[in-house]
């Protein structure tokens, strides 16, 4: 779903959207949705809807996103804590009350169980993607837009293990300049 928060959005008190992030791997790759209209690539993400757990909002947007079905996959994991992130000035809608300054994501780490796959992107009237790649594990650190690449460095580092049987790929020799600022503005929240 958008980056920006909707009035039907969980935001907390601090005014974080709660939301999760889906890490679609088969084989060594890893899933990588161009927004529709060509506005930048990303992960599979969304909203938590009021009553809904992590995991329910999980397969909810992995079916409204990319159509495909809970039976499609298999969760490896996820994060440990909620991970977060502001959004620059320009994206906040200070008109909306509560008003929505960033998101708290939970990620999760989830494999294809069959290299027979067909995403299906038209299953809200709004699609969030109109293209796809497979991509390196570490690439989408790269092409996220830039406020989201400290979250996605940090959801990475931590699932690779899980993804890679403790053995995760080595960073890339961009690594270091795309991440040098990867520590600002990226907090992990305590689990509740």
């Amino acid at each position: 779903m958008a980056d920006s928060c909707a009035v039907s959005d969980l935001i907390d008190p601090e005014g974080f959207r709660t939301n999760v992030g889906i890490v679609l791997m088969q084989g060594a790759e890893v899933f990588l949705g161009r927004r529709t209209g060509g506005r930048g690539w990303q992960f599979p993400q969304g909203g938590v809807r009021p009553g809904e757990s992590p995991e329910q909002a999980l397969y909810r947007e992995l079916d409204e996103e990319i159509g495909l079905a809970a039976a499609s996959v298999e969760l490896i994991g996820a994060t440990r804590d909620w991970l977060r992130y502001r959004l620059p000035a320009r994206y906040i809608r200070r008109n909306q009350l509560p008003v929505c300054i960033g998101q708290k994501q939970r990620w999760f780490l989830l494999r294809l169980r069959s290299t027979e796959v067909r995403f299906d992107f038209r299953r809200t009237t709004e699609p969030e993607f109109d293209q796809w790649r497979w991509v390196s594990w570490w690439e989408p650190v790269r092409e996220v837009i830039y406020f989201k690449r400290p979250v996605y460095a940090c959801a990475l580092t931590e699932l690779a293990p899980l993804a890679f049987d403790g053995q995760p790929p080595a960073l890339p020799p961009w690594w270091d300049t795309v991440t040098a600022h990867a520590g600002a503005g990226t907090v992990a929240l305590p689990a509740h």
